[in-house]
């Protein structure tokens, strides 16, 4: 009983071990968008932060997109700088720019030339739609002759 129970524990430290890979830039930033995104989906539901929230610009990360260095800075930008200084001191904002500062270094010196970019649509970080790319478009242009 002992000897199966011991078998067992240690096949499931050998397959929790056999996970641990380590990250790699492009799932790092990847990881830290989306933690990004959800953290701002909190700030902006959460009855403490909702009023600091007014007035943090909209933002849908992308790490696809070669806007995102330029809308990362500028977000981080007015994060910095919030005009209320009782927004500035609360925990989740403190730590929403910890994570965009951290994701920003992680795409812009450690991941430098790593990352590929498939868009440069600066308006789909702004509004969340991206537009189709030339060979969707292309396409459906060619479904639509026929």
């Amino acid at each position: 009983m002992r000897l199966g129970l011991a078998a067992l524990l240690w096949l499931l430290c050998l397959l929790r071990l056999s996970e641990c890979a380590p990250p790699t830039c492009y799932s790092r930033a990847l990881g830290l968008s989306k933690e990004v995104m959800a953290l701002l989906d909190k700030i902006h539901t959460y009855h403490r932060t909702k009023t600091c929230a007014e007035v943090l610009p909209t933002i849908f990360l992308d790490v696809h997109n070669s806007c995102i260095t330029t809308k990362l800075r500028d977000f981080l930008y007015v994060v910095l700088n919030h005009p209320n200084q009782y927004c500035r001191e609360r925990p989740r904002i403190m730590l929403l720019k910890r994570k965009i500062q951290s994701l920003y270094t992680i795409i812009t010196r450690i991941c430098y030339r790593d990352l590929v970019f498939f868009t440069d649509d600066c308006e789909a970080i702004d509004t969340g739609h991206t537009r189709p790319y030339y060979a969707e478009d292309r396409l459906q242009l060619l479904q639509e002759e026929r």
